[in-house]
């Protein structure tokens, strides 16, 4: 006997989003869906923004907060390079209007319950699963389910031969004059203070000639402290924007792994991990939302079609084997980053770039961006990969900026 036949573990992007699907489906009748959200506290996710493209007219356009037709790479001395992303769409989407879309369509669903507990482990029953936890009134908490998604962190990283980090703080900002132009979005900008590995850049998403999103980014070994980001957007917004006075209304920052570490989609027969968990975020890039909508479409393919959940891995072994290159020449060294990045979108057409960043471009066409690519480093990290071994990171470390 099952309490229910899918239970979800977590509301954050994946969980919602294959709840939703789920629920929009026309193929069939949507079955039982228990929710399972955290508490408020650390381990929900705080407020957060995700970018992605897609063509225009996407099911979630309405709650977009901006979208850009053409974007903007600058190289380390300011050089622009700017492009048009047809047909494609370049979008930004709050974490709080993308809750509040889907929350509307999954109350409107029956079949669909909601609970908040924090889910200590998930195990294996004969043809299921239990979940086990605390409620939110500190009942203790066990669920089974037919199948269970778990889109919980990992406790610990898989081992990886290359574990860097994207770590960012972002600055929604109010200008005192007009500096920003809302029809373009810079999407790396290199004008910033590279580590010795890795790149660092600022991106600037603008919703009007006065308001914007400015992010500092770095993929590198370690994080920094708060001062060493502020630092490095207080002297992006002076140096390069020219504002010496601006409103800061609202922040963000956030850590994601960008690693070659292998991450299994099932921890279980029953067991299917979602989203960061499950391998979605892009390795060589960090970008994620779109590839959870994937796998949630994928996922809600199989149950209508199949009736079990079961998807393919969210990255083909292609993709992930040019990440894995690309991670350790970062990592080593053996490329300089802002170099990398400024020849890639100085030689390849945007639209082709886009589509390869999600993976989606022929193997033809993979050569021909490869050759844009300083080649005899690429080649070099590609030859020893084979041999490295995969071993656990270590602690995340912190270093002043």
């Amino acid at each position: 006997m099952h309490d229910t036949e899918i239970a979800i573990v977590g509301a954050g992007a994946a969980g919602l989003s294959l709840a939703y699907r789920l629920c929009s489906a026309t193929t069939g009748d949507t079955p039982a869906i228990t929710l399972i959200d955290a508490p408020r506290g650390p381990l929900r996710p705080p407020e957060r923004t995700w970018c992605f493209w897609e063509k225009p007219g996407g099911e979630f356009d309405a709650v977009t907060s901006g979208g850009w037709d053409t974007l903007r790479v600058r190289g380390p001395d300011g050089t622009p390079i700017t492009g048009s992303a047809a047909p494609l769409r370049y979008k930004m989407l709050r974490s709080p209007a993308f809750e509040s879309f889907v929350t509307r369509h999954l109350d409107a669903a029956p079949q669909v319950k909601r609970l908040t507990a924090t889910v200590h482990d998930v195990c294996d029953l004969p043809h299921g699963a239990l979940v086990r936890g605390i409620t939110q009134q500190g009942e203790p908490l066990a669920l089974r389910a037919r199948w269970v998604c778990d889109s919980r962190p990992l406790p610990r990283l898989p081992p990886a031969r290359t574990t860097l980090l994207q770590h960012f703080r972002g600055w929604f900002l109010r200008a005192d004059r007009p500096v920003f132009d809302p029809a373009v979005a810079d999407l790396m900008d290199f004008r910033t203070v590279q580590p010795g590995h890795g790149l660092s850049f600022c991106y600037v998403l603008p919703s009007s000639p006065y308001e914007a999103l400015v992010e500092y980014t770095e993929f590198s070994a370690a994080v920094l402290d708060d001062a060493g980001y502020d630092r490095a957007l207080r002297s992006y917004v002076s140096e390069q924007l020219g504002l010496d006075h601006v409103e800061v209304r609202r922040t963000e920052q956030g850590v994601i792994p960008m690693t070659d570490a292998r991450f299994p989609h099932r921890a279980g027969p029953s067991v299917v991990r979602i989203g960061t968990a499950g391998g979605a975020t892009r390795p060589s890039t960090g970008y994620t939302f779109a590839t959870i909508q994937q796998q949630a479409r994928a996922l809600t393919t199989a149950w209508y079609e199949q009736g079990r959940l079961q998807s393919p891995p969210a990255h083909s072994r292609r993709s992930l084997a040019m990440d894995a290159v690309l991670l350790r020449a970062l990592g080593t060294g053996r490329v300089d980053g802002a170099d990398f990045f400024t020849r890639l979108f100085g030689h390849v057409p945007l639209e082709r770039l886009l589509r390869f960043l999600d993976g989606a471009t022929r193997w033809d066409e993979d050569m021909r961006i490869g050759l844009h690519t300083p080649v005899g480093p690429m080649l070099r990290t590609a030859a020893e990969l084979p041999w490295l071994r995969r071993r656990p990171p270590g602690p995340t470390t912190q270093r002043p900026g």
